[in-house]
């Protein structure tokens, strides 16, 4: 009941900021909508919407980063953080309160993503809802990674590492704007060493009904996600006690 209410109050504060949201959930489609008229206007095949939807569907989950850290380092510099640690949670519940509104939140992003592909020519499949839960682990190693942010820096720190770096880094070690190969194998071998390109690649395998490709990518990401969830109840664990 206790996570409940503050995963309730956090959700408030969410909708508190509607033109972050908005910007959040825009800015994908722009670049969707923009390099789908990019790709008939020119002779090659670039940016074909069966491999560039679920890549622009990733890439909005990166504002899930963003929204999550900033939640968690408002609270932390208000002091109303330290105000609750009267109270029987733990730092599992606390983070879980943070998760909770941000998990559908990131689901509805990925629907409204690729909804706007079929718009815009994507075929109408059955593989759009696997695509969808494809994602899902990526929004949780996004989530996690912005609790991890808001835990160690404050909120304009957090601003621009799960603003303009991760959206940027995640844009070219998941290979959303281009084929990874072109980067030579060393670069394409570290990529995949990160969980950026496995979250893309597990949405294009289920789009495409690529089954047997999906366990690997998919236990890589959850991997990724469960380490920094960890990491990041530990070290908020710490931030609860010192305070």
């Amino acid at each position: 009941m206790r996570v409940r209410a503050f995963a309730k109050r956090n959700m408030k504060e969410l909708f508190r900021d509607p033109l972050t949201l908005f910007f959040g959930l825009g800015f994908p489609l722009a670049l969707l909508l923009m390099m789908t008229l990019i790709q008939r206007n020119i002779p090659v095949h670039v940016f074909e919407l069966d491999t560039l939807a679920p890549g622009m569907a990733l890439f909005g989950l990166t504002f899930m980063a963003l929204f999550s850290g900033l939640l968690l380092a408002k609270d932390r510099s208000s002091a109303f953080l330290a105000r609750l640690t009267a109270s029987p949670m733990t730092a599992s519940d606390f983070l879980l309160g943070y998760l909770l509104p941000l998990l559908p939140m990131a689901v509805g992003q990925s629907v409204i993503c690729l909804g706007a592909a079929v718009a815009l020519g994507l075929p109408l499949s059955w593989n759009l809802p696997a695509a969808v839960a494809a994602l899902i682990p990526s929004a949780l190693l996004f989530i996690a990674l912005g609790l991890l942010c808001g835990t160690l820096f404050n909120d304009k720190q957090v601003g621009g590492m799960c603003g303009a770096l991760l959206t940027n880094v995640t844009a070219f070690l998941a290979g959303i704007w281009f084929d990874l190969s072109l980067m030579g194998g060393e670069f394409k071998s570290f990529a995949y060493l990160l969980p950026f390109a496995h979250g893309a690649d597990a949405a294009k395998a289920a789009l495409a009904g690529e089954w047997a490709a999906l366990p690997g990518h998919l236990l890589w990401v959850s991997a990724w996600a469960a380490a920094l969830m960890a990491l990041a109840v530990w070290l908020f664990r710490r931030k609860l006690t010192e305070q």
